[in-house]
């Protein structure tokens, strides 16, 4: 998608359709007012549009403009409008037009709200109209042709293109980020298997992230006998992908994010039932975003200091898969018995997150997992979890989630849950109590391979990653990308920018 800025308005720009945003107040007291009696505000009030958010209307483009075609489209409340309400207005914009045979759009997005600026308003509208326009249609080949994408061009109104643009750069980066990570996740899982996702992650070393893989053998000789022993059943070697953006300085310690990769996910010897087995795919949700944010932070030149760490398996039932029952020795030195081999991503993330805090000492630790199908119960598909162990960290990620529409909901951490994973046999066990606490009791096994001292948040994205539909505009049905918009504004809002 081509995204321009321009000062000139929707009577001097030829385009396909002009598109126009309207805040509640204004209609009867601004725009409206000199509209009424014209065809134009006639069809508006047969459509009974008021401006209210996300609100539309569509009619042939009034004399005067350069348009065939013309979209008015609500902000809502001027007083609650903000960055969001923007992106949310740009996306429906695109989603509308994206098929719609034309191939070029002037949007006015009008003179901002408040704190927001006319130059920054379009701009965040460009970023949702790219967000707004995703789609996955790389395996479809029998598309009709009122399916196939034809807008190519988005022409947005501004006060000073130059500081649009300016705007905008830094959102387009994070769009691509966005995307990297929606792609992921929507990949087929004969297509991106741990070789391939390791494959794709490499390709970041264009965009200056450096890449380091570490096969079978390596983290073998690591102990990392958790990670490997989720993978083992498959003939789809396992891999660990290490990814650093060093944009701050140097004395710096890192803020590290760790994804759970598990590029399938059969439930292993304790296999999945096979209705919705297919959606597995996705169950490397939380590496994708944090591959999603290493290319967005690249793409803005991020002064931060960041590392990405994603665990990358298959978990499959084989004669070689790993048992229930069988006991698992992590590189930590502590021992897993493993109850439910479909308890696995937990296994995953043990490993790799002991690796992150034995070879680079951050100064925060944030993983990412699609974990448990209990967070889903709890919240559905409209909060993360988020469980942490240190309050700052915790309130700085619910404020970025707040920010990017991205929210989390946190939950307790406590000994009494945490009694619940010891085992008689081992160490630990992967499993707590049956029903009870399942995603609790998953973050307190994960705490367990946190250094003491060292600060640590997880969020279980498993209602988040992906979607079968979304009211929200920003987010397309299946892959959503969530998480690579929260990490970026917590890299800049809390580790150097």
């Amino acid at each position: 998608m081509q995204i321009t800025f321009t000062t000139e308005s929707s009577s001097d720009t030829a385009a396909d359709c002009a598109v126009e945003f309207y805040f509640e107040e204004r209609l009867t007291a601004t725009e409206w007012t000199e509209a009424a009696g014209t065809p134009l505000h006639a069809a508006a009030a047969t459509a009974r549009f008021r401006g209210n958010s996300q609100q539309t209307f569509d009619w042939l483009a009034p004399a005067g403009l350069k348009a065939n075609r013309f979209l008015g489209v609500g902000l809502g409340a001027e007083g609650k409008s903000d960055s969001i309400g923007f992106q949310r207005a740009g996306a429906l914009v695109a989603k509308r037009l994206i098929a719609s045979g034309g191939e070029s759009v002037f949007v006015d997005a009008g003179p901002g709200a408040g704190k927001l600026d006319a130059n920054e308003a379009a701009a965040h509208a460009a970023f949702g109209a790219l967000l707004g326009s995703y789609r996955f249609h790389l395996y479809r080949t029998r598309l009709k042709p009122d399916q196939k994408p034809t807008l190519g061009r988005m022409i947005f109104r501004a006060a000073d293109p130059k500081k649009a643009q300016k705007h905008f750069t830094a959102l387009a980066a994070l769009a691509e980020g966005v995307k990297l990570a929606r792609d992921l996740v929507s990949e087929p899982p004969n297509i991106l298997f741990p070789e391939e996702f390791a494959r794709r992650c490499e390709a970041l070393t264009a965009e200056g992230v450096e890449v380091e893989v570490l096969d079978v053998e390596a983290m073998t000789k690591l102990g990392m006998g958790a990670l490997l022993g989720v993978g083992q059943g498959s003939v789809r070697p396992s891999r660990l992908v290490i990814m650093q953006w060093k944009g701050g300085k140097k004395k710096d310690a890192p803020a590290i994010f760790v994804g759970k990769g598990v590029c399938f996910d059969t439930g292993g010897i304790s296999l999945k039932p096979p209705g919705g087995m297919e959606d597995m795919k996705g169950d490397m949700g939380g590496a994708a975003a944090v591959t999603g944010l290493m290319r967005a932070l690249a793409g803005r030149q991020a002064k931060a200091n960041v590392v990405g760490i994603i665990g990358l398996v298959e978990n499959m039932p084989d004669g070689n898969a790993m048992r229930p029952g069988d006991i698992v020795t992590s590189m930590s030195g502590q021992t897993i018995e493993v109850l439910n081999t479909d308890a696995e991503g937990r296994l995953v993330l043990a490993d790799a997150l002991w690796y992150a805090q034995e070879r680079f000492k951050p100064a925060a630790i944030v993983d990412l997992a699609t974990l448990t199908g209990a967070i889903v119960i709890s919240l559905g598909h409209e909060y993360a979890g988020l469980f942490s162990n240190d309050d700052d960290l915790a309130r700085a990620i619910e404020k970025a989630g707040k920010a990017e529409a991205e929210p989390v909901w946190r939950f307790p951490l406590g000994a009494a849950y945490d009694k619940q994973i010891d085992s008689p046999n081992a160490d630990m066990k992967n499993i707590g109590r049956d029903r009870e606490a399942g995603s609790i009791t998953a973050a307190q096994f994960l705490q367990r391979f946190v250094k003491e001292g060292q600060a640590w948040a997880h969020l279980d994205i498993a209602g988040m990653a992906w979607r079968a539909n979304a009211e929200d505009p920003l987010i397309p049905a299946w892959a959503t990308g969530y998480g690579v918009r929260l990490l970026n504004r917590l890299v800049e809002d809390h580790f150097g920018g």
